[in-house]
């Protein structure tokens, strides 16, 4: 069937200005308003209980909701701050959703958010799943209202076609330029990134290893471009993205090494590079704390350390089950598994395997385990792994989750399974942004009957 043309398109109301009372906060770092004519509105960079005046950034006439900035605030709401962020605002950097929220507002429209979707998606309120509501700030993060904390170890840059380095636009390849990122880790911005020109490039990846000096910048460069002498104000190793479709994926050691070197549980860890690592300061040790405290690892236990990466948990759980235990750790990168064969070589009764969770699992022949992590990617891991999962009859499951929506249709997939959560937490681990990570334990449902 041919594609409609432009002519036979809805009329687009992108510009379209309405002044609305705005409502409840809705995942994805906007809130909720409706037009006089009851249009849904999903808005940027204003606060629930606000009157604003919105311009529309996408939609049509026959859309089942529109997009919108809040251009002008009538009545601001008392959770309201200047944006410390220069770059911050409608139709600016992307990167920050709550710049102009305080701390704590910030925190309470994340929780918020959790509740919705926990209610929404898994039918289960805070009560169900022991979760008070809160949504915990890591130590140091802090800070009053008009201060940002640095946190962001790994941040990606794009680049203008003038060279110059900056961020994407809310839903939009156009490129905001930028000469500071106030939530990147100190050892990102003492590099000096975005106070240089760089020709050429399309991208810069920049990664400051917590725990050590480790410095690494990945670059990747338009079609046909060389790469550029890399002058930067403190060592760092570069490494060039493979240009040709049969690269994808690929980095090219230029000099340096091609890792970094972390530092949690009281261990360092190889991480290549492109390889996963949380990337605010603490969340290791924090994941790795609120884990083992919900697990309770016993000595000679069997555990599964699923979707492992650079083997972070999966150390941690064989440090405390002791030799008389056994771990797996099952990843889909070549590049991990090869870290996480590394990091833990240490361990003689600890095993990884490169594949996916869902493919790999069942071939493993294993019928049972006392422990089972989980840290899956943003889209969840799926009823079909959840099934496979409590078919193993775990005592204890650790859900790691970036995303509440994924981690709530889970949790509805597990209880359906027989398993419910012991307790959840959640923290604020990208402050001024939507984003959060939560740690569930779960036990068998008839325990807890």
């Amino acid at each position: 069937m041919p594609e409609a043309s432009a002519d036979a398109l809805a009329p687009s109301l992108a510009g379209e200005e309405y002044e609305v009372e705005i409502g409840p906060v809705a995942h994805g770092g906007h809130c909720v308003a409706r037009t006089e004519e009851g249009r849904v509105l999903f808005v940027r960079h204003t606060l629930p209980g606000e009157r604003v005046i919105v311009r529309v950034t996408e939609g049509r006439t026959d859309s089942r909701f529109l997009r919108a900035d809040a251009v002008e605030v009538l009545e601001a709401s008392k959770d309201r701050v200047p944006a410390p962020c220069p770059f911050s605002g409608p139709g600016r950097c992307g990167g920050c959703d709550w710049q102009h929220a305080k701390p704590g507002a910030q925190r309470r429209l994340k929780g918020e958010v959790l509740t919705e979707q926990l209610q929404r998606l898994a039918g289960m309120t805070p009560e169900d799943v022991s979760w008070d509501g809160t949504v915990e700030p890591a130590p140091g993060d802090k800070v009053p209202a008009g201060e940002v904390p640095s946190w962001r170890t790994r941040v990606q840059f794009a680049v203008d076609d003038e060279g110059r380095p900056g961020f994407r636009r809310h839903r939009s390849h156009d490129v905001q330029p930028v000469d500071h990122c106030l939530i990147a880790a100190p050892g990102v911005e003492e590099l000096g990134v975005e106070r240089r020109e760089w020709p050429g490039m399309a991208g810069i990846e920049v990664t400051a290893a917590t725990g050590s000096q480790d410095r690494q910048v990945v670059l990747t460069p338009k079609p046909g471009e060389r790469l550029p002498l890399v002058e930067l104000d403190k060592p760092v190793s570069v490494l060039r993205a493979g240009e040709k479709p049969t690269d994808k994926g690929r980095l090219h050691r230029v000099h340096g090494r091609d890792f970094v070197r972390e530092r949690a549980d009281g261990r360092t860890w190889r991480v290549g590079a492109g390889g996963f690592w949380q990337v605010h300061t603490q969340a290791a040790e924090l994941l790795v704390d609120a884990l083992m405290r919900g697990l309770t690892p016993r000595k000679g236990e069997m555990a599964l350390d699923l979707y492992c990466g650079a083997g972070l948990f999966a150390g941690a759980l064989a440090d405390r089950i002791g030799d008389s235990g056994a771990v797996l750790g099952i990843e889909s990168s070549k590049r991990a598994v090869e870290d996480a064969r590394h990091n833990l070589a240490g361990f003689d009764r600890v095993r990884v395997e490169q594949g996916k969770v869902e493919t790999v699992l069942p071939r493993t022949g294993i019928t049972e385990a006392d422990l089972v992590v989980l840290d899956p990617p943003r889209a969840g891991a799926g009823k079909q792994t959840v099934r496979h999962i409590a078919g193993l009859g775990p005592r204890r499951i650790g859900y790691v989750a970036c995303d509440p929506a994924a981690l709530a249709r889970d949790l509805g997939y597990f209880k359906e399974a027989g398993y419910v959560p012991r307790f959840l937490r959640a923290f604020d681990l990208f402050p001024m942004t939507h984003h959060m990570e939560c740690v569930a334990i779960l036990e068998p449902a008839a325990k807890n009957a």
